[in-house]
């Protein structure tokens, strides 16, 4: 308890920087399950500051996940946080469909945008040796992963069958 005058405490509060009226970046087309995934990355004299992406052959939902996915990443760029903790929770996220670009597994397309982000950044995200997610095998499925039971399809007569529930994709 004190009978002093009471000490005013400032409100510091933290925000994105405005977006500068010009950016400059670099588009890269990744593979995924979900199609072609085209990753926009832009940067701003303080550094990188936002990722637009557009995936080639749907709209509806798939989209709006990676423009809600961007705007975020987006937002988190530009309020300072660190593009390795981006990389690092995006990278090793899975998704059923899997695909393969320059011999390496594409899990997702959120996946797809970390491995984009990295390469901008020149691989100095802090994600080197180690970070990579597990493989056991499972990323070498190309295939992928059933989207009934999880366990792994296997292709067979031109499908996608899994033998543990019995879903078929042709």
């Amino acid at each position: 308890m004190s009978t002093g005058p009471a000490e005013e405490v400032e409100e510091v509060r933290v925000g994105p920087r405005r977006r500068a009226k010009i950016t400059e970046g670099i588009t890269e087309k990744v593979t995924t399950g979900c199609g072609s995934l085209y990753v926009t990355v832009n940067s701003d004299d303080q550094g990188i500051c936002e990722v637009f992406s557009t995936l080639g052959k749907t709209g509806g939902c798939a989209s709006a996940q990676l423009e809600a996915t961007c705007r975020l990443i987006s937002l988190a760029l530009r309020s300072q946080v660190d593009v390795a903790k981006v990389v690092r929770q995006l990278r090793g996220i899975r998704c059923p469909s899997i695909a393969w670009e320059e011999g390496k597994s594409i899990l997702s397309c959120a996946d797809a945008i970390a491995s984009v982000l990295e390469k901008h950044t020149g691989g100095e995200t802090g994600s080197g040796a180690g970070s990579e997610p597990e493989d056991y095998g499972l990323a070498r499925n190309i295939a992928g992963q059933c989207p009934e039971c999880g366990g792994l399809l296997a292709y067979q007569e031109g499908c996608f069958i899994c033998p543990g529930c019995g879903y078929t994709k042709c």
